[in-house]
């Protein structure tokens, strides 16, 4: 049998449910994500997790089975983050220069009078035109 997910739902107050959204913007986490992150804490610490103020942790406590857990990064690993946020940001940059080049090219289009378009119905239905003139608006 698969490993199936289950839903929980609970209610909160509007004061402690702005809260929790400051925090998860404060990560940059959207809510499910905040909650899925603390439920799996708090099955991997069998329950024993306290939710303290960041002031009140005591850093001295070097204690490898204490709660928060501290992971070292490799600089590597931060460096390759970095690198991909620029490129993500590059990439936004381009996307909105292309999205503004389309925006032009459409207004352009609009500007220009239907004269200058000519649709195919309008060649199918000229039959009486000499052969010279039909074949100066042939495709291929």
């Amino acid at each position: 049998m698969g490993n199936k997910n289950k839903t929980i739902s609970f209610r909160v107050s509007e004061e402690a449910f702005e809260a929790l959204r400051d925090i998860a913007e404060e990560r940059d986490l959207s809510l499910s994500a905040l909650f899925r992150n603390y439920v799996d804490m708090l099955v991997a610490h069998d329950g024993q997790v306290e939710v303290v103020p960041e002031h009140e942790v005591d850093d001295a406590d070097s204690d490898p089975e204490s709660f928060p857990p501290k992971v070292e990064v490799p600089k590597s690993f931060v460096r390759e983050h970095e690198r991909l946020e620029l490129e993500a940001d590059h990439l936004r940059e381009q996307l909105d220069e292309y999205k503004r080049y389309v925006t032009k090219l459409r207004e352009e289009l609009d500007e220009h009078d239907g004269d200058e378009v000519i649709q195919l119905e309008e060649l199918d239905g000229e039959g009486e035109e000499d052969e010279e003139e039909r074949s100066s608006y042939r495709l291929g």
